[in-house]
């Protein structure tokens, strides 16, 4: 498949530096700045992309939530320090922050794991959809919008809905191949769940997000840069936060990971 971005920009945006025990060094790219600085999906990929090149990692990605304490500004040099902070054989955790001039701007912890041969069971379904390329590219805002490719199946209309479910085709456009940093880099893209329901645009911003990766090795490969299905649906908008939940699937049915954040809104 042809890439309609420049070849591997995701993974040239999240080059680190290793500058001492626990210590990295990274650049908030401009290139996928969002509304109110950089794209939260990008803080996610960076975050865990650092504790998988840590010496002492092992395992596959499991779980990870991510909480974002301030903006992260599109440009701005960043620390980055890990902590592996205790496990066993079959898994680890981590903690991993995100600083600007000693200032703390998100943190994560990441729960990696050695997977085994295990019973299989997947409870819900894939969804059915018309293929992406029968589909409209949708317009996103900021600069990362140019970078990544929506292609909406249901839920393209934002404002005034009755519900806040949408069925979309997602896809890096650079033409890095999937992985568990890609499905975190992807997992926080969507529009805020409260413009459905919403007259028009309202402040939102993401207070944390946590994603549980599913996909077996294979099932990654098998992705390569292709789009995957998102269905994403608000559960409860109370108090100025707004829950929701995420499934992401590859085109071949496999799930691949489910995600739940709470945005905040005015």
């Amino acid at each position: 498949m042809m890439a309609d971005g420049p070849i591997n920009a995701l993974e040239a945006s999240l080059a680190i530096e290793h500058t001492g025990p626990g210590l990295w060094a990274a650049v908030a790219s401009p290139q996928y700045e969002a509304n109110s600085g950089m794209f939260g999906g990008w803080t996610a990929a960076l975050l865990l992309k650092t504790i998988l090149s840590e010496a002492e990692s092992a395992g596959s990605a499991s779980a990870m939530t991510v909480n974002f304490v301030n903006r992260v500004v599109p440009g701005a040099r960043l620390e980055v320090r890990t902590t592996r902070l205790g496990g066993g054989r079959s898994l680890t955790h981590w903690r991993c922050d995100v600083l600007s001039e000693n200032s703390l701007l998100a943190t994560a912890v990441v729960v990696l794991a050695d997977r085994k041969e295990s019973s299989v069971h997947t409870e819900v379904t894939m969804p059915a959809a018309p293929p992406p390329a029968s589909i409209q590219r949708a317009v996103l805002p900021g600069t990362f919008a140019s970078v990544v490719e929506v292609r909406p199946t249901l839920g393209d209309d934002l404002f005034n809905q009755t519900t806040t479910r949408s069925l979309n085709w997602e896809r890096d456009g650079s033409g890095r191949p999937m992985d568990a940093v890609q499905l975190a880099f992807l997992s926080d893209l969507g529009a805020p769940r409260i413009f459905f329901v919403s007259d028009g645009p309202r402040p939102s911003s993401t207070i944390t997000l946590s994603i549980y990766f599913h996909a077996t090795s294979e099932e990654l490969a098998a992705c390569s840069d292709d789009y995957i299905l998102c269905d994403m649906v608000g559960t409860r908008a109370n108090a100025a936060t707004i829950a929701s939940r995420k499934d992401m699937w590859g085109r071949n049915g496999a799930l691949l990971a489910t995600s739940e954040q709470l945005c905040w809104f005015r």
